[in-house]
């Protein structure tokens, strides 16, 4: 989707807001929700700090969208995903892909722009955003974090590792790593930063097991081609 149709497509509401609810989203991990207190902030700017992409990231938000892609009519936005989610991946996860916008902005500016006007609006429930961490600054990330709670979203950054050492206003940061641990895929999860709690460290979950097939577990992704 271009970015000039989003902000019309928002403003129509074919899919109705939800309701306030509760604060939190659970993960499908047992034990992250417990170091979360319930889980994602439901209403708030969540950022995945990795070293590199494909390692498991969108695999362990993939049990929240399933759940909000089961109880929501909201939409659930990509904003400038690196790569395309392959739809019957999607399908087998349970999400329903007439609930999902794929948005490619031109620019940094362009793609902070959707991101914003996305969450404010109140007619997603999720966005997931990618956005250059060399023109990304701390009143952008603000911004974020107040649209995500003006329209009761859940919105995820995705930021470098080497993010963690700046300060950020986001309401949650999780720094996660791969771990070598076949055959069922692994990350370790370092809380950088949360609600009502200390960092914590050493949080490893098997991303395989709350989706309980591992067929089902992996969230394949094809890589976008360069225009001409």
């Amino acid at each position: 989707m271009e970015v000039r149709f989003l902000s019309d497509l928002l403003r129509r509401g074919r899919l109705s807001q939800r309701s306030r609810g509760e604060d939190c989203l659970a993960t499908g991990f047992p034990g992250l929700d417990d170091e979360l207190h319930g889980g994602w902030p439901r209403a708030g700017l969540s950022e995945l700090l990795c070293a590199a992409s494909g390692i498991g990231e969108l695999r362990l938000l993939a049990p929240a969208l399933k759940g909000l892609s089961e109880s929501e009519n909201r939409w659930i936005v990509w904003i400038n995903p690196p790569h395309v989610p392959y739809a019957p991946a999607l399908e087998r996860l349970g999400v329903d892909l007439g609930k999902v916008l794929l948005v490619f902005p031109k620019d940094h500016r362009e793609a902070l722009w959707a991101f914003e006007q996305t969450l404010a609006t109140a007619s997603c429930c999720a966005a997931l955003g990618w956005l250059s961490e060399s023109r990304l600054r701390f009143a952008d990330i603000r911004r974020l974090q107040l649209a995500a709670r003006k329209g009761g979203a859940w919105a995820t950054l995705f930021r470098p590792a080497s993010a963690a050492g700046h300060a950020s206003p986001a309401e949650l940061r999780i720094e996660a790593t791969s771990l070598p641990s076949p055959p069922a895929s692994r990350l370790r999860l370092d809380i950088r930063k949360r609600r009502s709690g200390w960092p914590v460290e050493g949080i490893e979950v098997e991303l395989d097991a709350p989706l309980g097939r591992r067929e089902a577990g992996r969230l394949s992704l094809v890589p976008v081609a360069e225009s001409a």
